[in-house]
């Protein structure tokens, strides 16, 4: 049923809302008395229709799947599994070689739900594809065949086998003759005894297709026993040939020979896609051959791999383009031999297309088509059933598609399209269900609620089948048709420019060859519902707050909802409630209080208000005044030596008028972005050019504009590209100049900014001496001259030039000459021991050269430093240097200190403690230092706060503060330095 601006309500369902731009339908149930006083009242329980009341043929959950089953097991039972669904539950039946299977004949099969159970079972009766076949009121279906096979291994003849004698360098092939078995077998052979196993090599193989042991040149090693050794790949289970001896002829030895193919794989290999296929080549020669393999008209896949000395070419996951002739080639000094075999790929039929379950009315015609693929091109045939369908009557079968013209209640049924090639059969199986029923209605009656001018459609849906033919009334008479009054294709009634006077019941009549029915539809029309929103436009500052109130004057009989929304989509007031917040100040009013505004909250505020008949959506408009946006690009026109011409683009004023615009600049001297001068000063907010004045000549400079109302000051523009200021004569002196340091007989001078030209005289001379520096980065020059000694003082000043001329020099300012390195050694040097890691005063340990030993320096002019991280009980010698910024002095002679011993490794042992209030008595075991360690000159005990006591004695008492929990631990004293911590002893004194 549709409604347009208007309601339907049904006496089978619970309210539920369908929006449909501005309509709004609402479904509800029956009732008595005024329709619209008991709308928050009504109930009802849903019209469903479960899927387990839903009837349908079977599906198949599981089908039997290929089983190898070993001959051998104790319990000889094989289960064959068959599951499917349907309603009513699916029965079942089986097929062995396409003979249906009959438990009740053979005690050996039955059956539980739809598994097949064989016991007893053995390969003669029971070898063979089996099928399921599943069937209920609605139809049957076939499973996919499955093959069931037996895994043996029968045992090898008893017989004796007669020796081979061959020549030395002469080939031979050991025949293995395997016993009886099935599936595969993995072949390897014993050498003498069990389990020494030949090893294969470029000499020998073995083949797995014919289980031969070929050897290609015979050497006295070989002589011995050979036994062939099977295993089944299913049970696992393994069997021994009897004995073959080899032996080797005493007339002489094997020349050399060309190679001989003696094993190979089969002139045409079929695979199937996806397997790794193995292909196999060897030769007896002498000398020994070399195997080697390609592919004819193209190139051995990368993925290839050669196994056993290239006698096996391996390749996985075999494909379609993999196909082709390939060919293995044996060589050695006498000659060569090839062979050649083609590899043929086949696919098993895959769907690409496929049938679905189908509904259809009588009459109507039926299409169906399904597709595969596969290698060779799989043909189609169609079940029904579980039985053959051909083109007959009403009937055409093309290949995959399936017509039938008029389909008939006795069509209904399960249906197969079958697809297969010689290497497997696919199924794909839909439900055709053609429908017959007599006119239902599920909603009767409904009510619509319609809005006073607008139109409203009643929908006529009955359930029935065939189509039902469709009548309309009103009361008693059958509704007239008019431009105003219209009945659909669809069988809707639509009623344009609804009036009151249109108000009453409306009876939709349906009726087929089954039977037929009514439904009542009862419509009302309501006054249109009409929302003002106020203000319709308002203009606020960022940071300011602003209520905007939406107003619905509606039929009070009905409920009104309302929904806020911004630029089209609904408000999130979870999300965005921190500057949202919506407040119902009455039934029929809404106000939405929009705090903090930002830019972003500027636009379109929409209020929609809705009841069960209409829905009405009103509009306003925020518009918010905040700082300007940034400038568009900034383009520089023109360049001088300290002006440059910009351009730019406007920005959003934000809806309030730019007043001025703020030059910026930024270059390597400069600290971040600086406000240059401007010509005009100020730049107004009209313009989009102006000139940035006194910049400095040749220097690299960005630029950028920030534009600013009565609001405040926005973002700056993007800054523009990079570009230098033009040449000028240098304005400016070098600054800081400065030196010192440097080597003996240098003076060394430096400055800061561009320094071109530097001059300098000694104190109390006449002339000067300028040098050119000619990098404009430079800002240090170096001069030397041996003639004048350390610390000479010389005036010098610095200047400035370049193309465009001179310009002035700095300041003259007085730097001395570099000193001279120290000339004598330290004096009275002294070193002695503090501990085993430890020496107080350049320094290197007994035995190495003083080139290797470790150095040290001492801040400035201190005379003495401590040496850490020593080797304990070791001698060191001490020499020390002076030295200053341009080198060292001379050394003095080494002295010689010996570190102590190391403090002792073992901690006190057996702490006893007895505590009296606040007193504790401590008892230890003396510590026994090791002729390599320190003697124990003493003991210290630690305690909570960092408290330390020592003694002499291996035992003490302590006197703790009240109220304190205490960790007491005890360490041993030598001269080494402090030994091994003792474990802790925790004590609590009381308040």
């Amino acid at each position: 049923m549709k409604a347009d601006s208007s309601s339907v309500l049904n006496s089978h369902s619970r309210p539920r809302q369908h929006h449909r731009g501005g309509l709004v339908t609402t479904d509800w149930p029956a009732f008595s008395g005024h329709p619209l006083s008991a709308l928050s009242l009504l109930s009802s329980q849903e019209d469903y229709r479960s899927e387990e009341s839903e009837e349908f043929g079977p599906v198949f959950i599981h089908e039997p799947d290929d089983v190898i089953s070993p001959l051998d097991s104790e319990e000889k039972k094989v289960v064959m599994h068959c599951e499917a669904r349907g309603n009513p539950p699916p029965t079942y039946s089986w097929y062995i070689n396409g003979t249906e299977v009959d438990a009740e004949a053979d005690y050996r099969y039955s059956f539980i739900d739809g598994n097949l159970i064989i016991t007893n079972a053995s390969e003669i009766s029971d070898h063979g594809k089996y099928q399921c076949k599943a069937e209920n009121s609605f139809g049957t279906v076939l499973g996919r065949e499955a093959l069931l096979q037996f895994a043996y291994l029968g045992a090898f003849s008893g017989k004796t086998r007669g020796g081979v004698s061959v020549r030395e360098g002469q080939g031979v092939v050991l025949m293995c003759s395997p016993p009886p078995h099935s599936p595969e077998i993995i072949y390897s052979w014993v050498f003498n005894e069990f389990p020494s196993f030949v090893a294969e090599d470029s000499r020998r193989f073995i083949s797995q297709d014919t289980g031969n042991l070929y050897i290609s040149k015979v050497q006295p090693s070989d002589v011995g026993s050979y036994i062939c050794l099977v295993k089944n790949t299913v049970t696992n289970a393994r069997v021994l040939s009897p004995p073959t001896p080899l032996t080797l002829k005493t007339d002489g030895v094997m020349g050399e020979y060309e190679p001989k193919i003696e094993v190979h794989f089969p002139t045409s290999v079929l695979a199937a896609k996806g397997v790794t296929v193995r292909l196999e080549c060897f030769a007896l020669g002498n000398p020994v051959p070399t195997i080697t393999w390609r592919k004819i008209n193209g190139n051995i896949p990368k993925k290839a791999r050669l196994r056993k000395s290239q006698a096996v070419l391996e390749i996985p996951n075999i494909q379609l383009e993999d196909s082709g002739t390939y060919e293995c080639k044996a060589e050695n000094p006498r000659g060569g031999t090839a062979f050649k075999g083609h590899l043929q790929v086949y696919t098993l039929p895959q769907w690409v297309r496929m049938i679905n379950d189908t509904q259809m009315d009588s009459g109507e015609k039926l299409q169906w088509e399904c597709k595969a693929t596969g290698r060779p091109r799989p043909t189609y045939h169609w079940l029904r059933n579980g039985l053959p369908l051909t083109s007959q009557g009403r009937v055409e079968i093309v290949n995959g598609e399936l017509t039938i013209h008029k389909v008939q209640q006795t069509d209904s049924g399960m249906y197969q399209c079958v697809a297969g090639n010689k290497y497997g059969t696919i199924y794909n199986n839909a439900e055709l269900k053609i429908l017959a029923s007599a006119p239902v209605f599920v909603h009767n009656p409904i009510r619509v609620i319609a809005t006073l001018g607008k139109d409203v459609s009643l929908e006529c849906k009955p359930r029935a089948s065939p189509k039902p033919r469709v009548t309309w009334k009103s009361g008693d008479r059958r509704i007239q048709l008019s431009r105003r009054i219209m009945l659909l294709r669809n069988n809707t009634l639509r009623i344009v420019n609804s009036s009151r006077a249109d108000e009453g019941s409306y009876v939709c009549r349906a009726e087929n060859q089954l039977g037929s029915a009514e439904m009542t539809a009862i419509l009302w029309v309501k006054e249109a519902m009409r929302v003002e929103l106020s203000p319709s436009r308002v203009e606020v500052t960022v940071g300011e707050s602003v209520v905007l109130s939406c107003r619905a004057t509606h039929d009070t009989s009905l409920d009104v909802a309302f929904q806020w929304f911004f630029n089209q989509k609904p408000i999130n007031f979870q999300q965005d409630g921190g500057h949202f917040e919506y407040i119902q100040t009455q039934s029929s009013t809404v106000d939405l209080m929009i705090r903090s505004i930002l830019l972003k909250h500027a636009g379109k505020y929409g209020c929609r208000a809705q009841t069960s008949a209409d829905t009405v959506f009103a509009e306003a408009e925020l518009l918010v005044r905040g700082p300007p946006g940034p400038p568009g690009v900034v383009i520089v026109e023109e360049i001088t030596d300290t002006t440059a011409t910009l351009s730019w683009t406007r920005g959003l004023d934000n809806h309030s008028p730019i007043s001025t615009y703020n030059l910026q600049a930024r270059s390597p001297f400069s600290l971040g972005w600086q406000t240059v001068k401007t010509d005009p000063d100020p730049v107004t907010g009209d313009m989009e050019s102006a000139m940035a004045v006194k910049l400095n000549p040749w220097v690299e400079y960005e630029f950028r504009v920030v534009a600013s109302n009565a609001i405040g000051t926005g973002d700056p523009s993007a800054p523009s590209r990079g570009v230098r200021t033009k040449e000028a004569v240098p304005s400016v002196a070098p600054a800081n100049v400065s030196g010192g340091n440097g080597r003996r007989h240098e003076l060394v001078i430096s400055w800061e900014g561009f320094g071109y030209i530097v001059a300098f005289r000694a104190n109390g001379t006449r002339g000067w001496k300028e040098k050119m520096v000619t990098s404009a980065d430079s800002t240090t020059y170096k001069y030397r001259d041996e003639t004048f000694p350390p610390l000479t003082p010389f005036e010098v000043k610095v200047g400035v030039y370049n193309n465009k001329g001179d310009g002035p020099f700095s300041r003259v300012v007085i730097i001395h000459s570099a000193e001279g390195e120290p000339r004598d050694a330290p004096s009275d040097v002294k070193a002695y021991s503090i501990s085993s890691s430890e020496i107080r005063v350049s320094y290197w340990k007994d035995m190495e050269q003083e080139e290797s030993g470790k150095k040290q320096r001492t801040v400035k002019n201190e005379t003495s430093m401590v040496l850490t991280g020593l080797e304990g009980n070791s001698l060191y010698l001490i020499s020390v240097k002076g030295f200053n910024s341009i080198g060292q002095g001379p050394a003095t002679a080494a002295v010689t200190a010996n570190t102590r011993k190391a403090p002792p490794a073992q901690p006190p042992t057996n702490l006893m403690w007895i505590q009296e209030g606040n007193n504790v008595t401590l008892n230890w075991d003396p510590v026994k230092a090791t002729d390599n360690e320190s003697d124990v000159i003493g003991y210290m005990e630690g305690r909570g706060h960092n408290q330390v006591t020592r003694t002499i004695n291996p035992s003490t008492m302590l006197s703790l503060p009240e109220g304190g929990t205490y960790i007491i631990e005890v360490r041993a004293l030598s001269e080494g330095g402090a030994g091994e911590l003792s474990s802790q002893v925790r004590v609590v004194t009381s308040s």
